[in-house]
Protein backbone atom coordinates (compact mmCIF):
# COMPACT_ATOMS: atom_id res chain seq x y z
CA UNK A 1 0.00 0.00 0.00
CA UNK A 2 1.25 3.41 -1.17
CA UNK A 3 1.14 5.76 2.12
CA UNK A 4 2.17 9.63 2.37
CA UNK A 5 1.53 12.25 4.88
CA UNK A 6 0.12 15.81 3.81
CA UNK A 7 0.86 18.33 6.32
CA UNK A 8 -1.88 20.80 7.27
CA UNK A 9 0.21 23.75 6.10
CA UNK A 10 0.37 22.71 2.94
CA UNK A 11 -3.25 22.68 2.77
CA UNK A 12 -5.70 25.17 0.97
CA UNK A 13 -8.17 27.44 2.86
CA UNK A 14 -6.76 29.90 5.25
CA UNK A 15 -10.18 29.91 7.17
CA UNK A 16 -10.34 26.27 8.18
CA UNK A 17 -5.97 27.04 9.69
CA UNK A 18 -7.48 29.75 11.37
CA UNK A 19 -8.53 26.51 14.04
CA UNK A 20 -6.21 25.12 16.74
CA UNK A 21 -7.70 21.56 16.52
CA UNK A 22 -6.67 19.64 14.08
CA UNK A 23 -8.18 15.94 12.97
CA UNK A 24 -6.08 12.93 11.91
CA UNK A 25 -7.51 11.75 8.55
CA UNK A 26 -6.64 8.75 6.47
CA UNK A 27 -8.05 9.03 2.42
CA UNK A 28 -7.45 5.66 0.41
CA UNK A 29 -8.46 4.97 -2.98
CA UNK A 30 -8.70 1.13 -3.81
CA UNK A 31 -7.52 -0.15 -7.04
CA UNK A 32 -6.67 -3.49 -8.39
CA UNK A 33 -2.44 -3.27 -7.82
CA UNK A 34 -2.52 -0.73 -5.37
CA UNK A 35 -4.55 1.23 -2.16
CA UNK A 36 -2.86 4.58 -2.07
CA UNK A 37 -3.64 5.94 1.59
CA UNK A 38 -2.60 9.69 2.47
CA UNK A 39 -2.50 10.64 6.01
CA UNK A 40 -3.38 14.02 7.04
CA UNK A 41 -3.88 16.54 9.52
CA UNK A 42 -6.81 18.90 9.15
CA UNK A 43 -8.84 21.50 10.87
CA UNK A 44 -12.00 20.17 13.06
CA UNK A 45 -14.99 20.64 10.75
CA UNK A 46 -13.27 19.55 7.35
CA UNK A 47 -15.74 17.54 5.08
CA UNK A 48 -15.41 14.16 2.90
CA UNK A 49 -15.51 16.59 0.05
CA UNK A 50 -12.21 18.87 1.58
CA UNK A 51 -10.44 15.73 2.74
CA UNK A 52 -10.59 14.27 -0.58
CA UNK A 53 -9.53 17.47 -2.64
CA UNK A 54 -6.93 18.17 0.02
CA UNK A 55 -5.42 14.66 -0.30
CA UNK A 56 -3.98 15.12 -3.56
CA UNK A 57 -5.89 12.18 -4.97
CA UNK A 58 -8.08 13.76 -7.90
CA UNK A 59 -4.36 15.27 -9.36
CA UNK A 60 -2.84 11.51 -9.12
CA UNK A 61 -6.09 9.73 -10.77
CA UNK A 62 -7.73 11.87 -12.85
CA UNK A 63 -10.38 9.21 -13.50
CA UNK A 64 -11.62 10.37 -9.99
CA UNK A 65 -15.16 11.85 -10.69
CA UNK A 66 -16.48 13.65 -7.42
CA UNK A 67 -20.09 13.62 -9.05
CA UNK A 68 -19.77 9.90 -9.88
CA UNK A 69 -17.76 8.03 -7.66
CA UNK A 70 -19.42 7.32 -3.94
CA UNK A 71 -17.57 8.24 -1.20
CA UNK A 72 -17.83 6.28 2.49
CA UNK A 73 -16.12 6.58 5.69
CA UNK A 74 -14.81 2.92 7.65
CA UNK A 75 -17.19 1.05 4.50
CA UNK A 76 -20.36 2.98 5.15
CA UNK A 77 -21.67 5.74 2.58
CA UNK A 78 -21.69 9.42 3.41
CA UNK A 79 -22.74 12.57 1.59
CA UNK A 80 -19.75 14.73 0.59
CA UNK A 81 -20.78 16.85 3.02
CA UNK A 82 -20.65 15.05 5.87
CA UNK A 83 -17.73 16.34 8.52
CA UNK A 84 -15.11 14.16 9.52
CA UNK A 85 -13.99 13.17 12.70
CA UNK A 86 -10.67 12.30 14.25
CA UNK A 87 -9.16 9.06 12.69
CA UNK A 88 -11.48 8.70 10.26
CA UNK A 89 -10.84 6.99 7.29
CA UNK A 90 -12.71 8.35 3.81
CA UNK A 91 -12.62 5.92 1.12
CA UNK A 92 -13.28 6.68 -2.93
CA UNK A 93 -15.17 3.76 -4.15
CA UNK A 94 -14.79 3.14 -8.05
CA UNK A 95 -18.09 2.25 -9.92
CA UNK A 96 -18.90 -1.24 -9.83
CA UNK A 97 -18.29 -2.97 -13.45
CA UNK A 98 -21.56 -4.74 -13.56
CA UNK A 99 -24.74 -4.13 -11.45
CA UNK A 100 -24.90 -6.93 -9.49
CA UNK A 101 -29.20 -7.57 -9.74
CA UNK A 102 -28.60 -7.83 -13.98
CA UNK A 103 -25.89 -10.43 -13.35
CA UNK A 104 -28.11 -12.42 -11.56
CA UNK A 105 -31.09 -12.02 -13.80
CA UNK A 106 -28.69 -13.58 -16.36
CA UNK A 107 -26.86 -16.14 -14.81
CA UNK A 108 -30.39 -17.46 -13.74
CA UNK A 109 -31.33 -17.28 -17.36
CA UNK A 110 -28.85 -19.41 -18.39
CA UNK A 111 -29.77 -21.90 -15.79
CA UNK A 112 -27.00 -21.53 -13.76
CA UNK A 113 -28.62 -20.74 -10.44
CA UNK A 114 -26.52 -21.41 -7.38
CA UNK A 115 -27.42 -24.25 -4.90
CA UNK A 116 -27.18 -23.79 -1.26
CA UNK A 117 -25.81 -26.92 0.21
CA UNK A 118 -24.13 -28.43 -2.19
CA UNK A 119 -24.91 -31.65 -4.28
CA UNK A 120 -28.29 -31.82 -4.79
CA UNK A 121 -27.31 -35.85 -6.21
CA UNK A 122 -25.70 -36.57 -3.25
CA UNK A 123 -29.16 -36.05 -1.44
CA UNK A 124 -31.88 -38.42 -2.98
CA UNK A 125 -29.22 -41.49 -2.43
Amino acid sequence: MLSYNVPASSMGHPSQLMSDSLINIEVIYALPQRQPLVRMQLPLGTTVKQAVEQSGLLQKFPEIDLAQNKLGVYAKLVKPDVQLRDYDRVEIYRPLIADPKEVRKQRAAAGKVMKKGGDDNAREK
